[in-house]
């Protein structure tokens, strides 16, 4: 029987599918993506990150058990410190200043993606908050990883290696680990009527994710 990851993976693996050979990952891969549209990107998911990490905090707030609570404040820990601080340096690479970053417009895509999961957040469980993020926590691992098996020398790039390693790495994996630990534990009794609820809520984050890399080729705020 499937877990509940398992049974959404399996329900967007068409758009998952696409992740994979989408011309930005593959510049990642092969080492040879335009700088301008990654330092474009980067930007963008600078500000993701700001209202994503909104995400989780409305999730500790809704948690009903101290566990909970520490899963989603764990997680939004990472996204301080892991994920952060890989933007912070490629800010510095790219000569970002705080100001360019302040008077920085989110895209139509990152701003349609996070305002639907801050409703989710605000409107669902808390069950329904770890299905909204758990696109995209996992699909950066799971590319990450398919990019150092095609690659093993990706890792090592002088210039995207440390976004490949980060999100390729351990510490990262293990946030994962408990972010699907935590989802497939509480809906082990979920009805099938419950878990299409979820399923349309994690596909829905799948396409904002695909969308998401197609803003960063075309460098498109539209």
């Amino acid at each position: 029987m499937m877990t509940t990851t398992e049974r959404l993976l399996a329900d967007s693996t068409d758009i998952w599918e696409q992740y994979y050979t989408h011309p930005f990952i593959l510049g990642l891969q092969n080492g040879d993506l335009d700088k301008d549209k990654f330092r474009f990107y980067i930007v963008q998911d600078y500000l993701y990150l700001e209202e994503y990490a909104q995400v989780f905090a409305l999730g500790a707030a809704k948690a009903k058990t101290h566990e909970l609570m520490q899963v989603f404040a764990g997680i939004l820990g990472a996204i301080s410190g892991v994920e952060m601080n890989i933007h912070n340096g490629y800010m510095g690479t790219f000569n970002v200043k705080a100001d360019e970053l302040s008077d920085s417009a989110r895209s139509l895509d990152n701003l349609s993606y996070t305002s639907y999961m801050l409703r989710i957040a605000y409107e669902g469980t808390e069950v329904d908050i770890l299905a909204a993020i758990l696109s995209c926590a996992i699909s950066y691992e799971y590319i990450a990883k398919n990019i150092v098996k095609n690659n093993p020398q990706a890792a090592d790039h002088e210039f995207y290696g440390s976004w490949i390693q980060c999100y390729s790495g351990e510490e990262y994996a293990k946030t994962n680990q408990d972010l699907v630990a935590t989802l497939n534990r509480l809906t082990q009794d979920y009805s099938e009527a419950q878990l299409c609820e979820l399923s349309e809520i994690f596909r829905r984050c799948s396409q904002y994710e695909l969308a998401f890399w197609d803003m960063g080729w075309n460098k498109s705020m539209a």
